[in-house]
């Protein structure tokens, strides 16, 4: 064996090495993940970040609940100083009786140099207007907003799970039905060129084939492209690395009626009483009403039981100790007999906004429901059309396919109904995923949407 042939087994050797290290590498490199709708749900919920900036807010709603209810606890405060002092003219007028001729009061001045004190003061409020116990209403009502305010987020962030989970599964089932077109029109033309090599097919009808080849190859690769945004989107939303491939659950997608005879206005009761945007109005408007009722608490005085100890030493003057203090503080600001009416038209203000709101919410509630019971009957009314659309367009195509073989039809025509064909399955696949997200619209407008996950 000469040196040359040794060379070109050993690389051919190593050609097969590297290129199955190589499909190992690519084919580790996308892991696929089989992936049911609950459970994207479920991952979504775990990562969305809009659902974490909601939970931020209701910890920050539950912080000012007990700073509002901090306040009708007892103030408390200790302060103490020791001072330096220079040399003082004292002139104690004591005992001027026995004063001397020279006028001075007999008695030495004493020496002070520095002092030092402490004072300890409580101070418990017993009433203030009721600015506190309307305060402490407000912030329950303004945290139980907050918590319906992430229920809200919450069923926002299901809807766009399922619609992103239906894309996903749109985009899948048109790269496979392109991909099975796209092997029928090769195939097509493959036959088509064999008939014109002998003579039995015009050029221009194998032009048209291979026309309509390029334009489902065109087609497949904008399939494909919108099936990779899909699934990186799904990825994202999930948490998962971006190279992952998922593999949805089609059982979900199912053509059964899924109201179970229940009306429009069942569903609409169901918004009435279950819809988290209108409780946390509803919520908000309390809090408006008793931040009425505390901004009005600022026209009368308060009221407080204050208590204290004061010590104090100065060398050589005077040592205080045991001075305990009790008593009963009022105080009223003036001010607030000219100032407070602004602050309650504002207050009222806010108030007539909230119910404002509430009237139009109403309205946008009913119409919501309206309009997404309609939007899922006339998806289910289009599927029931595509499956008679489908029928037609196969047995049209194969009638027409039919008649070609017996130049009966153009080539046109057979293209024509192949397209149809490709296009109604489309059309019911895409129906399919759409009746699934209209249904959970509808259930997110009566507000029911995560009751039934």
């Amino acid at each position: 064996m000469n040196s040359r042939s040794i060379y070109n087994r050993l690389y051919a050797l190593t050609s097969g090495i590297v290129l199955t290290l190589v499909f190992q590498a690519a084919s580790a490199q996308q892991s696929v993940k089989p992936l049911s709708l609950n459970e994207a749900i479920s991952l979504t919920l775990q990562n969305s970040k809009q659902l974490k900036a909601s939970q931020a807010r209701i910890e920050a709603a539950n912080a000012n609940v007990k700073t509002a209810n901090e306040r009708q606890l007892p103030d408390v405060s200790i302060s103490g100083s020791y001072l330096r002092l220079t040399q003082p003219n004292l002139d104690l007028k004591l005992g001027k009786g026995g004063s001397n001729p020279g006028g001075g009061s007999g008695m030495e001045a004493p020496k002070v140099d520095q002092a030092a004190y402490g004072m300890a003061n409580v101070s418990i409020p017993v009433f203030a207007g009721m600015m506190i116990q309307s305060g402490k209403e407000a912030a329950r009502y303004l945290a139980q907003a907050a918590k319906l305010d992430a229920d809200k987020d919450r069923d926002d962030v299901i809807e766009n799970t399922i619609g992103a989970y239906s894309n996903l599964y749109k985009a899948t089932q048109a790269v496979k039905l392109m991909e099975e077109n796209l092997k029928q029109s090769t195939q097509r033309v493959k036959d088509f060129s064999n008939l014109e090599k002998n003579g039995l097919l015009a050029r221009n009808d194998l032009l048209k084939a291979e026309l309509q080849q390029s334009n489902y190859e065109l087609s497949l690769m904008d399939a494909q492209n919108s099936l990779k945004v899909a699934n990186l989107n799904m990825n994202i939303m999930l948490g998962l690395p971006d190279n992952t491939a998922l593999q949805l659950d089609t059982t979900v997608f199912k053509v059964d009626d899924k109201t179970d005879g229940r009306g429009v206005a069942e569903f609409e009761q169901l918004a009435y009483q279950n819809r988290k945007d209108a409780a946390s109005l509803g919520a908000k408007e309390k809090a408006a009403f008793a931040n009425v009722k505390g901004v009005k608490g600022e026209y009368y005085p308060s009221l407080a039981v204050t208590g204290g100890y004061v010590a104090a030493y100065i060398p050589n003057v005077v040592t205080i100790t045991n001075a305990v203090m009790a008593g009963v503080g009022v105080k009223y600001n003036l001010s607030s007999i000219w100032k407070t009416g602004s602050k309650v038209a504002s207050a009222k203000a806010q108030l007539a906004e909230l119910q404002a709101n509430e009237a139009n919410l109403t309205d946008a509630i009913h119409l919501d429901v309206v309009r997404s019971y309609e939007n899922y009957l006339l998806s289910r009314k289009k599927m029931d059309t595509y499956i008679k659309a489908i029928e037609q367009s196969e047995e049209n195509y194969r009638i027409t396919k039919n008649k070609h073989a017996n130049n009966l039809a153009t080539t046109t025509d057979l293209l024509d109904a192949d397209v149809a064909n490709l296009q109604a399955h489309l059309n019911y696949t895409f129906a399919r995923a759409d009746a699934l997200v209209a249904y959970n619209k509808l259930l997110q407008s009566s507000g029911i949407l995560d009751n039934n996950k």
